[in-house]
């Protein structure tokens, strides 16, 4: 089994690690001795050092995936209090009873963590806030540590020089100095000398950076595009602000998957750790970066600049274009009531307030109350439908403040708020009209102005897939305006080329007839249909260049209703807006026009790209995992496919799905096929731990729940897949079925038939896996009685091993591991032992005079045990041997022959 550790207590710092950050944690572990150090990400450094070079294994850095974070009940943070900052280790937030402490010297945030300890306070450097309480403790230190801390000081103060930098950093150093701290390493590895490439960086943003003037305000963005990854960009940054007298300026570096955000401030007016920290970064008002994924950086150039717009320029209140008195719902109200109030005024949303006090405690939206009535679901209370999370907002607030809530958080309506008392509310038309009617201006690339200014992504088309399958595209397009029709690329595939992923699986998506589109299509690429007339669908199937059949999926644009809760969906034409509402997550509900006027535009009615920013997954409405209660489990895989998080709302409506007993009306071969989907994923454990985390798997079946011990084969069995797949060996293993019976490791046999009952298995299905469960256990045993009273004959190996399918030998490889060798002699036959055969034929013993019969199958078998034992290894020992074979036996004696039950009898 793999050895993991179990900490109690984690200390760790934020994503994208600096060197005050490294040393921070290296300091806190001198207050927290028992504590094991979590590595994050961490900034790479131009050249190499071997003193940084040593500094994970100096100080005993763990990655995350080394430790079961489930029995940690402290955690420290060093180096920031933001919750967003420390996604490495997000799984212990939602450990029960967790304590947190936190030691930093940013400023405090909306997103900060909720400390039972804080220490946070103004220096240059977080290390000296723990250096000071080291030395007032009298802990002593050893050398490298004093380094270690010391690089991290002289590193956020720039050398004492930052203006930032307090007597106590000073103060610090000096302690630090006491104990060894060798300062000519620190200046090596904080050498300001440039290398040619950043020479060259250091030109591309003169180059490129432009000043803006914001209200008399001048603020500089440049921008360089970075084929690797470049350490340091920070300090060519600071030469850009000595070179030009820059005092304001965002540096935006585009590095492999990701742009990093570098903003410096020396203008009270401009906070750039506001600003960061609006793109998941953070930092100070005067110093700060982000790191932000999978987005063009023309989009981020766009959208910083409308937040340095938004706050700069002086806005309007709230309160003055409130709508007011708002109408609103009592939480005691029913769905059904709530939803004919809504549409006795035309509203789109309502808020919903507590009985006792008129507080704002949600919002309704009317198609959710509506699509709840169509499901007899009317009778239930407002509040098990509601929007719990929600922005309030005071009447005197700015508008910049609505647009965060809005834009940002895709939150309809806005209660504005006066001590307590629902007073008004603002609504997204009422921010969109404000905003377009010039009131201020809005770059084009923000959520909001790309209804208007839509983004257009030929480019991407061109860069990223093949010229044949653009040219498809392209022809799709055409045919589409010759017979009237608007063409859409749709769903996943469109997905996966914003975030940069390969996926050549195109779905199109048609205004009209897609069965008519696609037939036409086909006598264009000389190919031929078949159509799903109920689902108006159709697949293309074509050859491409090379000869090899191709297929596309065609889709008449529609709009799915479910006649009851987890029901197959009813199809009715619609357009594509309607047909992407119908989608299982924003991500998802993405289209790219492909007629020749509009080719590559890129239509987001709903937020995708935000929420790929956010690294975030939501659903598009309310009911949807009642309506299809397999969304549940691809909110699972997507999660963990794209390193994405389920957003709070759409936790809690998977769970509110989850306690209705909506999975309970799933057939078992639905769940089953999504339980397949999810077993074929990267990282099977993670998603099986976060199924669990739902109570999923108990609530599918019982025998499913996860235990620690389980948690530990699975992970064992995820990476005896690996190391499989690496072989490029026949046949491939069915991973479903590997997982499934690790999940079913030491059940009964009866337990293990009502599992595969609800997953719907048929007989047949049932039957071969309750034979290759038994057959794996009978194996094993086999195995280990034999490697206790010492080795075991590779024949013997063989015989037991061969009855067994790759996936039954995989499970015992990963449930073994080590254990009495049992995992390396599984690992022996899958490599070696599995392929040999023997070098003479049928046609060889005929040589011998023999005749063909059930005697050529007992010597083949018998020559075979022979060279796996290593007694016959050339084609003339084996034909000599099986020719003694046939002389011994023709005279009356039986030459010793491979019998295991025979072998473990005579070991007993």
């Amino acid at each position: 089994m793999p050895d993991i550790v179990r900490p109690k207590t984690v200390i760790t710092g934020h994503m994208n690690a600096d060197y005050d950050a490294l040393a921070a944690m290296v300091a806190a572990g001198k207050l927290y001795p028992d504590a094991v150090l979590i590595a994050p990400t961490m900034l790479e450094r131009q050249g190499s050092h071997l003193f940084s070079d040593s500094i994970a294994y100096l100080f005993n850095l763990r990655q995350p995936r080394e430790c079961d974070f489930s029995e940690v009940d402290l955690l420290v943070v060093v180096d920031t209090h933001q919750e967003s900052r420390i996604e490495h280790v997000r799984d212990i937030l939602a450990n029960p009873g967790l304590v947190i402490h936190v030691y930093d010297h940013h400023p405090d945030s909306d997103n900060d963590l909720p400390a039972a300890l804080k220490v946070v306070k103004a220096w240059g450097s977080c290390t000296s806030i723990i250096t000071l309480i080291i030395q007032e403790r009298g802990i002593a230190l050893t050398r490298d540590e004093a380094t270690m801390m010391g690089l991290g000081i002289y590193e956020d103060t720039g050398s004492f020089t930052f203006t930032s930098t307090t007597g106590n950093d000073f103060e610090a150093a000096a302690y630090l100095r006491g104990y060894g701290m060798d300062l000519e390493t620190i200046a090596e590895l904080l050498s300001t000398d440039f290398t040619r490439e950043q020479i060259h960086v250091l030109d591309d943003m003169l180059r490129n950076a432009v000043t803006h003037t914001i209200q008399g305000i001048p603020i500089t963005v440049t921008e360089v595009v970075l084929d690797d990854f470049m350490g340091d960009v920070a300090s060519l940054v600071h030469k850009l602000i000595d070179m030009e007298n820059i005092k304001i300026i965002f540096v935006l570096a585009a590095m492999g998957d990701r742009v990093h955000m570098i903003a410096r401030s020396k203008a009270p007016d401009v906070d750039v750790g506001m600003i960061c920290g609006s793109f998941g970064g953070g930092g100070h008002s005067f110093a700060a970066s982000a790191s932000i994924k999978q987005k063009p950086l023309a989009e981020i150039r766009s959208e910083l600049l409308a937040f340095l717009v938004s706050i700069i320029t002086p806005q309007m209140s709230v309160g003055r274009h409130m709508t007011s008195p708002a109408i609103c719902a009592d939480e005691q109200m029913s769905i059904g009531q709530a939803e004919e109030l809504m549409n006795r005024y035309g509203l789109k949303a309502i808020p919903v307030l507590s009985a006792e006090k008129g507080r704002a405690i949600g919002l309704i939206e009317q198609h959710t109350a509506a699509r709840a009535g169509a499901h007899k679901l009317g009778h239930l209370p407002v509040t098990e439908y509601m929007q719990r999370s929600v922005s309030t907002l005071d009447p005197e607030a700015d508008l910049y403040a609505a647009m965060e809530i809005i834009l940002k958080q895709r939150q309809r309506l806005i209660p504005v708020v006066e001590q307590g008392d629902v007073v008004g509310v603002l609504t997204r038309t009422d921010v969109i009209r404000l905003l377009v009617d010039d009131t201020l201006h809005i770059p084009e690339g923000t959520p909001l102005s790309r209804e208007h200014r839509a983004r257009n992504v030929a480019s991407l088309l061109h860069n990223q897939l093949p010229e044949e399958l653009v040219g498809i595209m392209e022809e799709a397009g055409r045919l589409g305006d010759e017979i009237g029709m608007p063409v859409y690329a749709v769903g996943g595939f469109v997905r996966d080329l914003i975030l940069k992923r390969s996926n050549l699986d195109i779905d199109l998506s048609v205004e009209g007839d897609g069965i008519h589109f696609a037939e036409e299509l086909a006598t264009r690429l000389g190919g031929k249909v078949r159509p799903h007339q109920k689902f108006k669908t159709a697949i293309v199937f074509y050859r491409d260049g090379k000869g090899n059949e191709q297929h596309l999926d065609v889709a008449t644009a529609r709009l799915e209703y479910y006649e009851y809760p987890a029901a197959l969906p009813t199809v009715e034409l619609s357009s594509i807006k309607m047909d992407l509402y119908r989608r299982d997550f924003t991500i998802n509900a993405l289209a790219i026009q492909l007629n020749a006027e509009h080719f590559g535009t890129l239509i987001d009615p709903f937020g995708a790209q935000r929420d790929m920013k956010e690294r975030s997954i939501a659903v598009l409405h309310s009911l949807s995992f009642v309506e299809d209660p397999t969304r549940i489990l691809r909110a699972v895989r997507f999660e963990r496919r794209f390193e994405f998080r389920v957003g709070a709302q759409t936790e809690r409506l998977i769970k509110n799905a989850l306690s209705l007993g909506m999975l309970d009306k799933l057939s078992g071969s639905r769940l089953f096929n999504e339980l397949k989907h999810v077993f074929d994923e990267k990282d099977v454990p993670a998603c099986i731990r976060r199924m669990d985390s739902w109570n999923l798997l108990r609530i599918i079946h019982p025998q499913l729940k996860l235990t620690p011990n389980k948690d530990i084969l699975v992970t064992s069995i995820d990476e005896v897949l690996a190391w499989y797949r690496l072989l490029y060996k026949d046949p491939l293993p069915r991973a479903w079925m590997v997982y499934l019976l690790g999940l079913t490791d030491n059940a009964k046999y009866p337990e293990v038939a009502s599992l595969l009952d609800r997953l719907g298995f048929i007989e047949r299905a049932k039957t071969d896996f309750l034979t290759l469960r038994e057959k794996s256990r009978r194996a094993s045993g086999q195995m280990a009685a034999l490697r206790r009273e010492g080795g075991v004959p590779m024949s013997v190996l063989y015989e037991i091993l061969r009855p067994v399918d790759i996936e039954g030998l995989l499970y015992l490889m990963a449930r073994h591991g080590q254990e009495h060798n049992i995992g390396q002699d599984i690992s022996l036959f899958l490599t070696r032992l599995k392929d040999v055969t023997v070098d003479i034929t049928g046609d060889d013993l005929r040589s011998l005079g023999r005749t063909p019969g059930p005697e050529f199958g007992e010597v083949l078998s018998y020559v075979l045990a022979a060279k796996l034992d290593g007694k016959v290894s050339t084609k003339e020992s084996q034909l000599a041997l099986a020719s003694r074979y046939f002389a011994e036996k023709q005279e009356g004696r039986e030459m010793a022959g491979l019998n295991v039950s025979e072998v473990l009898k005579g070991r007993t």
